[in-house]
């Protein structure tokens, strides 16, 4: 089937793309690599012997950056509804995030143990329909947030992306209230015409 001329056009970007070309030269999966080294490099989440939960975590470029970074002494598990390549030093677990069997193997995976960061670059499968993956797209961001605030250290944090349209007030709104601090981060690699940001939460408030 011959391709669209929107398709072609999006191809020849894709391949020209500076993060494109640079995460092959480096050994990433994705382009997306660069959103989180950037977050990290201004907000130092990653350290080394840290516990990161990656959700959404295909094709792994983000569990790549964070197994790097919190070394051989932290763990990494990355969650997705997609399969993921093996990741060295990262335990994997595939399933759809929206079922509460799948959020049991995540707590379980923790053993007992808080996380120290928890890595949400979920969106949903788009329909084209802008209203509906919009609602969609919110809705994994709150499930994450639930997750996140349930099972984070004290002085852990919580970076989400979302995309900005309807619902991204009260959502903005949700994290302030669930977090001591909040800041919204827009990094390099993310193109200009996304609507999509990163909102960062730090210091989950006790539910009450």
């Amino acid at each position: 089937m011959a391709r669209s001329a929107s398709s072609r056009t999006w191809l020849r970007e894709h391949e020209n793309d500076p993060f494109v070309l640079r995460a092959r030269r480096e050994g990433f999966r994705a382009r997306a690599a660069y959103k989180l080294l950037e977050i990290d490099e201004r907000d130092r989440l990653l350290r080394p012997g840290a516990l990161v939960v990656d959700l959404g975590a295909a094709p792994g470029s983000w569990s790549q950056v964070a197994a790097r970074r919190v070394g051989p002494r932290g763990r990494v598990v990355a969650v997705d509804l997609l399969p993921v390549d093996p990741v060295p030093g990262v335990e994997i677990l595939q399933g759809d995030f929206t079922e509460q069997s799948l959020a049991d193997r995540v707590t379980a995976a923790l053993g007992g143990r808080p996380a120290d960061l928890v890595l949400s670059d979920m969106a949903p499968n788009i329909s084209g329909i802008a209203s509906a993956d919009q609602a969609r797209a919110l809705h994994l961001a709150e499930l994450a947030l639930e997750f996140a605030t349930g099972h984070l250290a004290p002085e852990g944090a919580f970076l989400v992306k979302v995309f900005q349209g309807e619902g991204f007030p009260a959502f903005r709104a949700a994290m302030l209230r669930r977090f001591a601090s909040m800041a919204t981060r827009k990094p390099a690699a993310s193109r200009d015409r996304s609507t999509e940001v990163y909102l960062l939460g730090r210091g989950p408030r006790a539910a009450g």
